[in-house]
Formats: structure tokens, sequence, C-alpha cells
């Protein structure tokens, strides 16, 4: 029998920081939520700064926890996609072909270590004999790390682990997903475009899937003067995990971008003879 009674294996279950908590305890607000709320009754702003000033040090010892986990990881490719997309689907298996193949290659795989496309990169890095890293998210249902990780980093905020992302990752492959693997890809196209981090390539895995977000950037965004037509060039689509990965590999080998001449507008993607120019994506 559980120690928590007959329901104890099924009982509600998250991770807290080092912390796991099931049951009632388990029912509280996370940590990112307890940092952003601001309609709390219970709220001064005596207790604001006091709770707020011994926030910052757990917040400091999450990123040390952080770059000492990482610190030996190696060249590396973050793999982001949905995490409902279930083993047997054509998603997941690209994503483990992707993860897959970038072991091969020589780069360690770091994904949201969770369930779907990221258990699939985990799973094909793993497999080829790869480095599989999972940093996992505090949420307020339990996700848990995949059974394919071999480094895994739980973190309380979300920032904390996007800073991870970007600074151990030399790109990003993207295949498939919802709101959060578009708000991981946002977040690296704002860095790449505001020349905060170089040389780094954000690839799209599915030309059906992303095309026709590309299509609504150029046609919306460019139209309007919202984003600069060169900028466009930043995503890089790619139809197969071959292709996807050889994108990666082209543009981290050269430490360069493609020439944003080159961009072919009927067909949503750096046409296939472009050739490499150097320099900064600014």
């Amino acid at each position: 029998m559980s120690p928590h009674g007959d329901a104890g294996a099924s009982a509600p279950r998250i991770r807290r920081g080092p912390q796991t908590l099931r049951g009632a305890a388990a029912a509280g607000p996370t940590f990112d939520q307890l940092l952003l709320r601001s309609d709390d009754p219970r709220s001064s702003e005596r207790q604001s700064t006091t709770t707020d000033a011994w926030r910052v040090l757990r917040i400091q010892g999450e990123f040390v926890e952080g770059f000492g986990a990482l610190a030996d990881l190696g060249p590396a490719i973050s793999v982001f996609g949905s995490a409902r997309t279930g083993p047997g689907a054509a998603e997941y298996e690209q994503a483990r072909e992707v993860g897959r193949r970038l072991a091969e290659a020589g780069f360690g795989v770091v994904t949201g270590g969770g369930p779907g496309a990221m258990e699939a990169a985990n799973r094909g890095a793993k497999e080829a004999g790869g480095l599989s890293v999972g940093l996992g998210i505090e949420l307020p249902h339990e996700q848990g790390m995949n059974d394919w990780v071999d480094l895994g980093v739980d973190f309380r905020y979300f920032f904390v682990r996007k800073v991870m992302f970007l600074k151990y990752s030399q790109g990003f492959v993207v295949v498939p997903g919802g709101l959060g693997t578009l708000d991981e890809l946002f977040e690296a196209l704002t860095l790449v475009q505001t020349g905060k981090v170089t040389a780094f390539p954000v690839v799209l895995l599915g030309r059906d899937f992303w095309g026709p977000l590309v299509d609504w950037i150029r046609d919306s965004l460019v139209e309007r003067g919202m984003v600069n037509p060169a900028d466009v060039s930043l995503l890089q689509l790619a139809d197969s995990p071959e292709e996807a990965v050889d994108l990666v590999l082209n543009t981290v080998a050269g430490g360069r971008w493609p020439d944003r001449e080159d961009w072919d507008p009927d067909h949503q993607r750096i046409t296939a003879d472009h050739g490499f120019a150097s320099g900064d994506p600014q």
C-alpha cells in the first residue's frame, strides 16, 4: 500500500525546486505564480519588500545550480516541440530522428525534459549514444522528466530556464508545437534579431506546419513595416530531419548566417544554392 493511502499512487504530484509534493501539499501556487502575483490581499509594502528580497537569493541560487550543472555540457542544440505528441506520430518520430542525427554529429541534445517531442529528441540522442539533457520546469500539474534524460535540471522560474537554453545551446530545432513552443521560438528570434546572440540557427522542421506562420510574418508584419524584410531569413525551414540538422551544422560550423539576399519568398525558405555569408545577423 502507498504510504499516502490507496490513492497515493495517483495523487497529484508536483516538483517545486528540490521538493516533491503530493495531495494537499501540491495545491499551493508555483514559485512563478508567487513572483508575478499582484492581487494577494495579504500583501503589504513591508511583506513585498522582505519577501522579494529573499526571493532574489532563491533566484540567484537557481542560476548558480544551473550554471554548475551545465558548465561542462559542451556543444549542444536545443530541440523544442509539443508535449502532446505521442509515440508513433510523425512529429514524434521526426524529433527522435533529429535527436539521433545531432548526437551522431557530436552535439548534446537539450530539451524541456518533458513528454512528447521533448521525449522523442532525448530518446533519439540517447539511442545514438549522445548526451541527453532535460531542463524541466515547475508547473501547476506534474509533467516530470522523461526517462531518456541523462542530465536533468528542474527549475522553479521560467526566465532562469530560458537563460540556460540560450547560454548552453548553439542553435534551435523547432518541431510542431503549441504556445510553449512558440514562446521559445520567438524568444530566440528576438535575441538573434537584436544581436544578443550571433551565429545562432533557428530551424523550423515541417514546412506545411510552419509555412503559414512565415507567410504571416512576411505578409502582415513586414508589409506593415513592423519587421525588417531581411529578418525573415532568420527562420530556416526544413522538410526532413536530415535537412534540419544539415542547416544547423552548416551554420554552427562556419559561424555564419545564410545570405538574406538569397531569400526565396515563393518557397518561404533560404534557397538551396544560397551559400553562406559572413557577418553579424543584424
